[in-house]
């Protein structure tokens, strides 16, 4: 099981510096593949999540396509909404995540599929600092009691309604991810109920594959970035498919 980890680790590091997500959308399907059940898979992915995005962040910020700006809001509201969604896990029954984390998916593939390529911050929007903190609390409550970053959700909003271009979309993506995922920990620490030894051995190896994916984000055209971001979500529904009815 350490070697599946590890592999998993470095294979999640690197959709997570390639997408700008937590890496819970492919990683909680993942274990549950591998036999672990889905609260257990949420706290190790929550850990997953707090290595990848800190790590990530500094290395989007080192090479200027993280923009603070912002994020900030979303950031402090996705704090304080990935606090809540850790104890709002533990009084949620299993087939009731499985099925909201479907809805996330289908929601976040129809709303990048339908949105135009933006290539430069000439159309992008602003949205006032109180409605983006809101934003940030709403998306946070949902993606820790998920076990993802809430990325997920973000990138489709800030692509198809703030008119980002879709790199910055998703190193704005991976930045929010540290707020809510720090925030998460530190919820599901206080009940307990993280397996710190698997989590721990992938969250480590996640790091390698955080600055490969990175470093194929910025060699790749904006339209075969997004194209594979839709077959990332195509995939992890197709896991989560699996898992619930067969």
């Amino acid at each position: 099981m350490i070697v599946e980890l590890i592999l998993v680790g470095v294979f999640i590091g690197t959709m997570s510096g390639f997408f700008g997500i937590g890496g819970g959308i492919i990683l909680v399907p993942i274990l549950l593949v591998l036999g672990i059940d889905i609260k257990d898979a949420i706290g190790i992915s929550i850990i997953q999540m707090v290595f990848s995005s800190i790590y990530g962040s500094y290395l989007n910020h080192k090479k200027g396509s993280l923009v603070i700006g912002e994020g900030i809001f979303v950031g402090f509201g996705g704090f304080l909404g990935g606090y809540i969604g850790g104890y709002v896990t533990q009084s949620v029954s299993d087939s009731v995540l499985q099925f909201t984390f479907m809805g996330l998916l289908l929601f976040a593939l129809f709303r990048l599929f339908f949105s135009p390529n933006h290539e430069d911050d000439s159309q992008t929007k602003s949205l006032n600092k109180a409605l983006l903190f809101a934003i940030g609390v709403g998306i946070g409550i949902f993606s820790m009691t998920l076990g993802i970053g809430g990325s997920i959700i973000l990138t489709p909003l800030l692509v198809g309604l703030l008119h980002y271009p879709l790199k910055k979309a998703v190193s704005a993506g991976l930045f929010f991810v540290v707020f809510s995922s720090v925030a998460g920990m530190i919820s599901r620490l206080s009940s307990g109920s993280i397996d710190f030894s698997n989590a721990l051995i992938v969250a480590v190896s996640s790091l390698l594959g955080v600055g490969i994916g990175i470093w194929l984000k910025d060699h790749i055209t904006s339209k075969n970035h997004k194209m594979a971001l839709l077959a990332l979500y195509v995939f992890s529904l197709g896991m989560l498919v699996k898992k619930i009815w067969f």
